[in-house]
């Protein structure tokens, strides 16, 4: 399933439900900075609210242009979060959002872009995301994996791209018997190296869907996965 989805063509990603928003997040050719703050979001929150946060201050401010973000302080960022609850922690998120947009102007020249421009090392697009505050391993993953995955960006290699250390992902490894309960972030990370060493994340977002959507916590409804013949758990139940 990893593999379909890696090499589909491009099609429009539904980050947030939302018909708008989503055009905004997909347009890496007028937009990028969107994409990439929407990552910096995207953490201890709904993936879908957090991902909406680059449009509802489009719609606050009027546009999104990056000349434009770059007029706004600290304080207004601040107080747009608080104004329209957008995130859990808004003083925290909001301080994130402003340093991200201060490290794509410092940094990428104004260009979002630049952190994936000119066929880079995996590995060097992880590292860059790491580089924005409040990003960790997980988010730097996710972002490098669905510009690979999902808006076909070619990278040099994909050894770098590691599988994201989620709740969903790791209960599904867990079930499969690939790794146990007690079972660290960090071996769930090697334990996908392992399975797949050229491109460990190739497993993430079929992981993370069946972990939504069926590997529920409790009462899973294994008749509905397409791995159920392969899973031990689904065979007890």
């Amino acid at each position: 399933m990893g593999n379909d989805l890696f090499n589909k063509p491009y099609e429009k990603q539904k980050f947030t439900g939302n018909s708008d928003a989503d055009n905004l997040l997909n347009d890496l050719q007028n937009y990028p900075h969107a994409f990439v703050l929407a990552c910096i979001m995207d953490r201890q929150f709904k993936a879908e609210k957090a991902w909406m946060i680059p449009y509802e201050i489009k719609t606050e401010i009027g546009t999104f242009d990056f000349t434009q973000l770059l007029y706004e302080n600290l304080d207004n960022i601040k107080k747009i979060f608080i104004k329209r609850k957008l995130h859990r922690f808004n003083e925290t998120m909001a301080n994130n959002f402003y340093l991200g947009i201060r490290m794509i102007h410092d940094v990428y020249e104004d260009k979002a872009s630049n952190i994936w421009k000119g066929l880079p090392k995996s590995a060097t697009v992880v590292r860059r995301f790491l580089q924005f505050q409040g990003v960790g391993v997980k988010i730097a993953s996710m972002a490098t994996n669905i510009l690979a995955r999902d808006f076909k960006i070619k990278m040099a290699d994909k050894l770098c791209i590691d599988i994201s250390p989620d709740v969903q992902v790791k209960r599904v490894f867990t079930r499969l018997g690939l790794i146990t309960m007690a079972a660290t972030n960090d071996e769930l990370i090697y334990c996908a190296r392992e399975l797949n060493p050229e491109y460990p994340g190739i497993f993430d977002l079929s992981a993370w869907e069946i972990g939504r959507n069926w590997c529920r916590p409790k009462d899973p409804f294994c008749n509905k996965c397409y791995l159920e013949k392969w899973c031990p758990k689904s065979l007890i139940n």
